[in-house]
């Protein structure tokens, strides 16, 4: 069981990279000095694709930063939340703080008071109360970054600390075995891995949903946007290296270089290893929106190997379908839970809720782990269609994310319902002994013979 998250490293191991820049800001400076002022007629067949992913790009970037009064507003509210911050931090003795921590404090100064008064309504509104503040500051100053995306060149996180040659796939050999990092930057990663396998029944904290599975932890994911060469290379180094299901809670809305991990998808499919990918938290159609990494390859083929999984919610509050999940008739396979989780993070028998598609598909990839555990016999392609054939479906409609009229869940995935374990074990129990039924009956027939 593989979960691809978290941070990647240097070759020599001594640096690691915990935040990057926005693919779309990576594509439009790339390409700018080339395609600026010129029309699509005056670029050769050859350059076409790279100019309409430009173009995209461009429209995006110059978008965000057109509204200058919205984008200083951002600036200060970054730096009134640093500023107060600050302070809180002074004040509670502790680097990092939650709503929670806030309920009993009393804060002196304005700016430490604006903080508590954004960070409570924030956990109100998420109905989340583990949300910390340095969730709530870097979130912000995403918004920030990206509004001012248009100014200047990103810099180059993963380039000054990996230091390859990143226009070529074959060189691979750099990163290190630091796993943690720091409790931050692994926040996401152990809250993912903990769904899927946290021991069970041992009276701490919560139970994984897998009772027999190993983690494999492969860092490819910074804080910003994933780099295609790196989500290729992840996932063959975790084929080569036994993995049966690959978790990958992580996406982003353009890839360049998509060709290598439509190659490393290929290679896992051969490989029959099942490659579980969270749909993402915009509350959009993928159908019609930009997702990637993608079950859809350049030629248009699908790999049998691949499920995306939306994200479900508590029917009796808040709704069914989570109101931030993705969602698609033809992208999205079935749903999973992924409102409030509690899973582990980071401390030492430490956990805490937290909510996305992220969480939706460890929930999967779980389930998907304790059926190969019991049922080893059983490919990625016969999981897969046990996983989306055992799923439970509402009788009734259903809130669309995107807004609008409700709808039924098969309006907004391909399967119509939310992960089922204990049907999914009935069937993939079936599945297995309709297997081994014509071997026993070919060895019985050859004895008498």
């Amino acid at each position: 069981m593989t979960s691809m998250d978290g941070i990647f490293r240097s070759k020599d191991g001594k640096e690691n990279v915990t935040k990057d820049s926005f693919e779309g800001a990576r594509v439009y400076w790339k390409f700018k000095q080339k395609f600026e002022g010129k029309s699509e007629s005056q670029v050769p067949a050859s350059e076409k694709a790279d100019y309409q992913l430009w173009l995209r790009a461009k429209e995006e970037i110059t978008k965000d930063a057109t509204n200058k009064d919205e984008v200083e507003f951002m600036k200060l509210m970054a730096q009134v939340l640093k500023e107060g911050d600050s302070i809180i931090r002074k004040e509670l003795k502790k680097d990092v703080y939650s709503c929670k921590d806030l309920n009993s404090y009393t804060p002196l100064a304005a700016a430490a008071a604006k903080v508590k008064q954004i960070m409570m309504a924030t956990c109100k509104g998420n109905d989340n109360y583990d949300i910390t503040s340095k969730m709530l500051i870097e979130d912000v100053q995403k918004d920030v970054d990206k509004a001012t995306l248009a100014e200047a060149p990103p810099k180059s996180y993963r380039a000054d600390v990996v230091k390859d040659n990143y226009n070529d796939i074959n060189d691979k050999y750099y990163g290190n075995n630091n796993v943690l990092v720091d409790n931050e930057s692994a926040m996401h990663g152990t809250h993912v891995a903990g769904i899927i396998g946290a021991a069970r029944n041992n009276g701490l904290g919560m139970d994984g949903v897998a009772d027999n599975v190993k983690i494999m932890s492969v860092r490819a994911v910074p804080d910003g946007d994933e780099h295609d060469k790196d989500v290729a290379l992840a996932i063959r180094y975790a084929v080569d290296n036994g993995a049966r299901v690959i978790n990958m809670s992580f996406g982003k809305s353009y890839s360049p270089e998509k060709k290598w991990v439509d190659e490393a998808v290929k290679y896992a499919e051969s490989k029959n290893v099942l490659l579980v990918h969270a749909a993402g938290n915009d509350a959009a159609n993928i159908d019609t929106a930009y997702n990637f990494p993608s079950a859809k390859f350049l030629d248009g083929k699908r790999p049998k190997n691949w499920i995306t999984i939306g994200a479900s919610g508590d029917e009796k509050s808040g709704g069914l379908t989570a109101s931030f999940s993705n969602y698609g008739k033809k992208e999205v396979d079935i749903f999973s839970p992924g409102v409030k989780i509690y899973s582990t993070v980071p401390g030492g028998n430490t956990y805490a809720n937290l909510q996305g598609t992220s969480m939706a598909a460890p929930v999967v990839s779980g389930v998907a782990a304790l059926i190969m555990s019991y049922y080893p016999n059983l490919s990625a392609a016969q999981v897969k269609d046990i996983l989306e054939k055992s799923v439970s479906k509402p009788s009734g409609k259903v809130a669309n994310p995107g807004g609008g009229p409700n709808v039924m869940l098969s309006d907004l995935s391909v399967y119509g319902g939310i992960v089922n374990a204990y049907k999914a074990v009935q069937l993939a129990d079936a599945e297995s002994k309709q297997q081994a039924t014509p071997a026993k009956s070919a060895a019985s027939s050859k004895k008498k013979k």
